[in-house]
């Protein structure tokens, strides 16, 4: 088995959390050069993880010859400078979320990437938590039927550095933050092979002193029928809420990822350091997390790119994944303006076309479609049917 060696563009904390998780999961994995503005700040990274090459100039340590992996944790106006810079090396290269600031930009690295022959990955960690590839994997075998309808969300009281807060710098608000997680669990549950078609969203400047918007909520409609919902927001207290839920025609499933892990305590005098992320305090009541990176899918990403790498394999997410989150966005800021669902944008689409958002009726008898079943309180069992020829609605016990 082969090891990776990796260039790591970014310090900050998503470039902390991939380090950590780097030089812990598959313990052969390691970060060889490190990248960053400020040279105190490459400096100290890198006593921190025992990097032994730093660089305050990105091209310089994209062509590190130690490295075979460029990993991008950058700003979001950055990626796409960083991508094409890889893909000129010829390097396998990884790029945090969101992959662009709109679709077009996406698209660009896309392109460059697959013209340069390049491994690529899309780090779309919550796309990777442990509840999500237990649930995914349900879903899959058929466990709650044909997906209608997913909800995500993900709330917290907004982002850990300046630039986030920029939508020059960020290509938008706690949507292009926040929603790129949540329309991707949901593509995946629904199925990345069926067509986003249109998107409804609301956002808005509610609380903070930005152009941004600090809350969104919007549903995206798939070419089978299915829809997907996300909320998100920059304002929420109390913490990182991180939940999905997932309903078909024969079950459902809902997962909590971060505030309710089952770690609860309280505490009148302080936890004297690091509770978990987007933690607003140390006393009272609290939800520390066991093992951090693991929970938000850090440890499962990583693994499914490098065995992929080596396998000569796609991983899960890929820069297309990446590039169709990008369109929807789009879509969602779009309607956002215009109070209308708006179309999404596809000019590159992989996937099934031509579906229809046919209903999955269930027959009770050769004449009627079974509409409900249930038990009443007093245990005699009760069906619910529609004649199939007349239409009309009746119930019946059994």
């Amino acid at each position: 088995m082969k090891s990776q060696t990796i260039t790591m563009l970014g310090t900050g904390l998503i470039g902390t959390f991939y380090t950590m998780c780097l030089h812990g999961q598959r313990s052969r994995d390691r970060v060889k050069a490190v990248y960053s503005r400020s040279q105190e700040r490459a400096d100290l990274f890198a006593r921190q993880w025992g990097i032994p090459q730093k660089y305050t100039d990105m091209a310089a340590a994209i062509h590190d010859p130690t490295t075979d992996v460029v990993v991008i944790g950058l700003p979001n106006n950055q990626h796409e400078e960083a991508v094409l810079l890889a893909a000129q090396a010829g390097k396998a290269v990884l790029c945090t979320k969101p992959l662009g600031r709109t679709a077009t930009e996406a698209r660009r690295m896309l392109e460059a990437v697959e013209k340069a022959g390049v491994f690529h990955g899309y780090l779309e960690d919550l796309a990777y938590t442990p509840k999500t590839l237990k649930a995914l994997k349900s879903v899959q075998n058929g466990a709650i039927g044909k997906v209608l309808w997913t909800r995500s969300r993900e709330a917290h009281p907004g982002p850990h550095s300046d630039w986030f807060w920029d939508p020059e710098l960020s290509g938008g608000g706690a949507i292009v933050d926040l929603g790129c997680h949540c329309i991707e669990i949901g593509r995946n549950y629904i199925g990345k092979d069926i067509r986003p078609v249109e998107a409804m969203c609301w956002a808005a400047t509610q609380a903070k002193p930005i152009e941004a918007e600090d809350n969104a909520i919007g549903l995206i409609k798939y070419e089978n029928g299915a829809i997907s919902q996300f909320e998100v927001s920059w304002t929420y207290r109390g913490g990182m809420d991180l939940r999905d839920e997932v309903s078909g025609t024969e079950g459902n499933i809902r997962t909590d990822h971060f505030l309710r892990t089952g770690f609860e305590m309280f505490t009148d005098v302080g936890l004297g350091g690091y509770v978990a992320e987007k933690a607003e305090s140390d006393t009272g009541w609290l939800f520390p997390v066991g093992d951090e990176v693991s929970e938000l899918g850090y440890i499962d990403m990583f693994t499914d790119m490098f065995d992929a790498k080596e396998q000569g394999e796609s991983p899960m997410e890929t820069f297309y994944d990446g590039y169709v989150v990008n369109a929807i966005m789009d879509a969602c800021y779009k309607s956002v303006e215009s109070k209308k669902w708006e179309p999404v944008l596809l000019e590159d689409w992989r996937g099934q076309t031509g579906l229809s958002d046919a209903k999955s009726l269930k027959e009770y008898d050769a004449d009627h479609f079974l509409i409900k079943e249930e038990i009443l309180p007093d245990g005699r069992k009760k069906v619910i049917i529609r004649n199939k020829q007349s239409g009309k609605i009746s119930e019946k016990l059994i």
